[in-house]
């Protein structure tokens, strides 16, 4: 199958408006003979819910959580990214672009970008207008602040909860649909499986996770909204239950998964602290714009500090290390992500981390807090020389700014960060690869669609901090609307999907069979048992640096845990009732398969670029070396049965306004 991504002939800053200039349509009156499944109710899911139930049609909405609310969209703290120039420091449309896929490693698709970059401003607009309570400066207008892989401040926050207010906005939006009739909500629920019917995908098979009870659903197109996949790792800042059985299942029906081995480390996470942890907790990179990391200087200092015999403050100035801003002047503490997590790894592994495990660095406010403090200090006609009053001062605005993720900080660690520098290393965080698809949002499966975090297609091989925001809310509010209405267009004639249909039939005996199978297995081990143990060959072969050698051993140890998991686990309770063992082991299983395709894209990908690192291929200086005239494609999978047999698709990635470069943060 040859893939064909659509996108529109033209200059690239036409391409989107002349696109929409010329595609099918369906007449209001049309809309509501139309039904339309939404699975996912986060940022992308919840917006492109409320946005199709506007216009008309009739949605279908499922989250496996208990509300819309607590989608995992709550835990993006940092910000959203707009090209608005509200600062007036030079940035525009083409500059989120630019950033967009250089951050990337040049391995995006350029025209989805750039309409990503396009659309930004009007997320901003919507989300006011919904009431969404992005900060303001004094003077009563919006407020920008700095994220990493830029130099503008072009990112829109609510002090660190933005992805909780922008999800409620968006959950507002729906729950008005829903209180129309146009949105019917499935709390609760897990889809199983996709249901293809001649050729186009025409429904779902969904798990009541209160009752047990397999259901049916049809509707004329499919939407994923499911979020991503870095829970592979078993440790990673998602939430517990987040998941990839919903992409992963579409994959198994024909949609092609894109770049799986493109996950992204977040380099400020609170450390690992033993093996009871379950989860690791975000600090947003946000931090990063007031927050100056570094590490002792010299070795012996380090050691001490592990041992209890130092603090951090014992350092002066000249015992401080700040790596980042030494080896890339021009950004500072705000180079991208993978950037600045391979850094803080390679001073951490040199013996220069600092807590005891010897994975930690620091993030420091001290600085912005006397900054902060000082300038307040004048604007008051204070003494700037009264160093208290200049502390109190500037530890009122950093708490202004980052209160909510400080006070986290401190009940996680036990540490006031106002006092004493935050420890922080990377952790798993985003994945930038997901379902391959088309200029439309539309996967390989015909009417089966897929967006924001579940896709691959706007991050390349690293997100840019406060993009994911940007993602969700650009294909739920301003993309999907338009590309669905062109395919759904040819069925406004075609009245309700019965459910009754022999697709529907076997697509949920198949489910069944394999709820039957987990209940009835005599297993000795828990699904957290094998869960782990995928983690843990996951973080040690085909983390953060990666080797040909590490990534084959991964590949054959995961096949093996998943024949051992199939004969082994064992799942308590029964299939009709309220069972979360259950729940795990279907999802579990998904990610047993999805991380061989992760290591086997990975070992297929003979170079470094943003947060896929080979160690074979770096720079003298430690850096990503791209091989741009053999891999500057994307590469989407094609399942064939098992992990092993997937077949690789490419699709080119030509880029025409973009040159393609080293990338240099210096």
């Amino acid at each position: 199958m040859a893939l064909d991504s659509k996108i529109p002939n033209g200059p690239v800053a036409d391409k989107w408006t002349n696109y929409k200039d010329h595609i099918n349509l369906v007449n209001p009156a049309n809309k509501r003979n139309l039904d339309i499944i939404v699975v996912g109710t986060g940022l992308a899911g919840g917006s492109a819910a409320a946005t199709l139930a506007e216009l008309g049609y009739n949605v279908k909405a499922f989250c496996f959580q208990d509300s819309p609310r607590r989608a995992h969209s709550i835990a993006a703290q940092g910000g959203i990214n707009a090209a608005k120039n509200y600062k007036g420091d030079g940035d525009s449309v083409y500059r989120l672009f630019y950033d967009t896929v250089k951050g990337g490693d040049y391995r995006a698709r350029e025209a989805n970008v750039y309409r990503l970059a396009e659309v930004s401003a009007n997320i901003i607009d919507q989300c006011v207008a919904q009431g969404v309570p992005l900060a303001r400066e004094y003077g009563g207008l919006l407020d920008n602040r700095s994220f990493g892989g830029t130099l503008v401040s072009r990112t829109f926050y609510a002090q660190g909860q933005t992805g909780q207010q922008l999800l409620l906005g968006a959950y507002s939006a729906m729950n008005r649909q829903i209180g129309r009739g146009k949105v019917k909500m499935y709390n609760r629920h897990e889809m199983l499986d996709l249901v293809i019917v001649d050729g186009k995908a025409r429904g779902i098979i969904a798990r009541n996770l209160i009752t047990g009870e397999i259901e049916r659903h049809s509707a004329h197109a499919v939407v994923i909204g499911s979020g991503g996949y870095g829970n592979v790792f078993f440790l990673s800042t998602n939430a517990m239950g987040s998941n990839a059985t919903a992409a992963w299942k579409i994959h198994k029906k024909g949609a092609f998964f894109a770049n799986p081995c493109y996950t992204q480390i977040h380099p400020t996470c609170i450390p690992v602290s033993g093996d009871h942890q379950s989860k690791l907790t975000l600090m947003s990179e946000s931090l990063r714009n007031d927050g100056r990391i570094w590490v002792p200087a010299k070795l012996e200092d380090a050691k001490a500090i592990r041992e209890g015999k130092k603090k951090a403050t014992d350092l002066s100035e000249s015992e401080r290390d700040y790596f980042l801003e030494r080896r890339y002047p021009a950004f500072g503490n705000l180079v991208p992500r993978d950037v600045a997590s391979r850094a803080a790894k390679e001073r951490c592994d040199a013996g220069f981390g600092v807590n005891k495990t010897g994975e930690a660095v620091y993030l420091d406010f001290a600085a912005a807090i006397k900054r902060y403090g000082t300038e307040e200090a004048y604007v008051k006609g204070h003494d700037a020389n009264d160093a208290a009053l200049v502390t109190k001062l500037g530890t009122a605005i950093v708490k202004s700014k980052y209160g909510n993720l400080f006070q986290m900080y401190l009940k996680i660690v036990d540490e006031d960060p106002y006092v004493t520098p935050m420890m922080i290393y990377p952790a798993v965080h985003y994945t930038m690869g997901g379902t391959w698809v088309d200029y439309n949002l539309m996967t390989t499966i015909p009417g089966c669609f897929s967006i924001g975090e579940s896709n691959f297609s706007d991050h390349g091989a690293n997100r840019l901090g406060a993009s994911a925001l940007m993602q969700g809310l650009a294909d739920g509010y301003f993309v999907l609307p338009y590309t669905i209405g062109d395919y759904l267009a040819p069925d406004i004639k075609m009245g309700e999907i019965s459910t009754d249909l022999p697709e529907f039939v076997e697509a949920e005996k198949n489910v069944k069979d394999q709820i039957e199978r987990f209940i009835n297995n005599k297993g000795t081990h828990s699904v957290d048992y094998f869960h782990k143990k995928l983690g843990k060959i996951m973080w040690d072969k085909v983390g953060m640096a990666r080797n040909a050698k590490g990534l084959a051993e991964a590949i054959e140890e995961i096949a093996a845990l998943r024949e051992e998991f199939y004969k082994d686990v064992k799942v308590p309770g029964s299939a009709n009732e309220f069972n979360q063992e259950l729940e795990k082991a279907t999802r579990v299983a998904d990610f047993l398969e999805l991380g061989e395709l992760f290591a086997k894209d990975a070992l297929h990908r003979n170079e470094s670029c943003g947060g896929h690192f080979r160690e074979e291929y770096q720079t003298e200086e430690g850096e990503a070396l791209r091989d741009d005239e053999n891999f500057a494609y994307v590469a989407a999978w094609e399942y064939k049965g098992k992990p092993s047999d997937a077949v690789l698709h490419k699709e080119a990635l030509n880029y025409e306004n973009i040159k393609l470069v080293q990338r240099s943060y210096k």
